[in-house]
């Protein structure tokens, strides 16, 4: 369920984002564009050389992106499986593979973290969904209302999105950050982050984050199905909060040790809700963890440079942000679709126009149109 809202929610936020909150900025810089051609390319990594490794996550697809823009797939996935978050380390290259729960059964969930030496071959390192099937992290953990809205109130809320429910069985690892002999991998259907050991596959979880609550505007519609139906919620829900998912889609290791993880609000980001989107601070040792900058409109990919700053790609909101220590955030480059950024040696490296143009309903029988996702890396030196 949470894999179809998330998704859902994003697409809808294309339609109505508001305008960004005024920020501080300077020009644009230049850019390089390194690959084109892609389709959804959602997640990127940069090895040694400045040789780039894109997720075309909806293909299932890995691809190596050389700087002279010479591209190679090098993991094909079973079609209707997703490949997602990469992470170089020397020679070897780790990735997400998984498909999701289908009807709602929780026995058809599959996702792992693999790896893939220059030589092509794959290991599977650690399972995901066996995971949690048998732990289910954010199974404790209540979204929805509070039990302070009556049932009678809520007797005529849509069975989707869910009055009041706890953690379903769900997984998607979706991104990784790697340091050492362990994995930090962001999933987005348990709402953890969970820590792999990638010596023995063993999992545990660092953390569960914690709902992103809202409150309920007067007059806002929600969806009453998932054929697209609305209705406006019930004037005994206005002012109360709803707690959303707090969907993690990235993590990075700064350089005081700690994570940063990106998190998407579980629901719509729009005129009604506002920018909803955050960045989250996990102690890597114990778990703690806390909500470091928030009112970010879709951050779907973050990276940490070596003196602190934190560059942030805000999909819906068409930019790529930059956060200094103090989490102070600036405009760092305007650039359609951003949905995963890198800082290598001094540059920084992002996928852009990260999802494919729709089709003109006026034009039904006009072909699909052609993947135009794109590397692109900016020089700082």
């Amino acid at each position: 369920m949470k894999r179809k809202l998330t998704f859902v929610a994003c697409m809808a936020a294309a339609m109505m984002v508001q305008a960004s909150p005024a920020f501080a900025s300077t020009h644009d810089p230049d850019f390089e564009v390194l690959g084109t051609g892609l389709l959804t390319p959602l997640h990127l990594a940069v090895g040694k050389g400045e040789s780039v490794r894109v997720s075309q996550d909806f293909a299932g697809v890995l691809t190596r992106v050389e700087h002279d823009g010479s591209t190679e797939d090098v993991y094909t996935a079973k079609k209707g499986w997703e490949v997602a978050g990469v992470e170089i380390r020397d020679s070897t290259t780790y990735f997400l593979e998984s498909i999701g729960a289908g009807q709602g059964d929780p026995a058809k969930l599959q996702g792992y973290l693999k790896s893939i030496d220059s030589r092509g071959d794959v290991d599977t390192i650690a399972n995901f969904a066996e995971y949690e099937r048998k732990h289910n992290p954010d199974g404790d953990q209540h979204y929805g209302f509070e039990p302070d809205v009556s049932d009678k109130c809520l007797a005529d809320w849509p069975a989707f999105p869910p009055a009041r429910y706890t953690g379903t069985v769900d997984s998607h690892p979706y991104a990784l950050a790697v340091k050492d002999s362990t994995a930090y991998v962001a999933d987005a259907g348990m709402n953890a982050i969970l820590k792999v050991n990638l010596k023995s596959g063993a999992i545990s979880t660092l953390t569960v984050l914690p709902p992103r609550p809202a409150k309920v505007p007067a007059g806002l519609q929600i969806p009453r199905d998932m054929e697209g139906h609305t209705m406006t919620v019930p004037d005994c829900v206005v002012g109360e909060k709803y707690a959303f998912e707090p969907v993690p889609t990235d993590v990075e290791i700064g350089p005081d040790g700690w994570l940063y993880v990106t998190s998407l609000p579980g629901g719509p980001e729009g005129p009604e809700l506002g920018a909803r989107g955050a960045i989250f601070k996990v102690n890597p040792w114990n778990g703690d963890t806390t909500v470091w900058a928030d009112h970010i409109l879709s951050p779907t990919g973050l990276a940490v440079a070596d003196n602190g700053d934190i560059y942030v790609a805000s999909l819906f909101g068409g930019e790529i942000l930059k956060f200094n220590c103090d989490a102070d955030r600036s405009r760092f480059l305007e650039v359609n679709l951003p949905a995963d950024v890198e800082f290598k040696d001094g540059d920084v490296f992002a996928t852009v126009d990260a999802l494919p143009a729709q089709p003109d309903p006026s034009m039904p029988n006009a072909p699909a149109p052609m993947p135009a996702g794109r590397v692109i890396e900016v020089d700082l030196r």
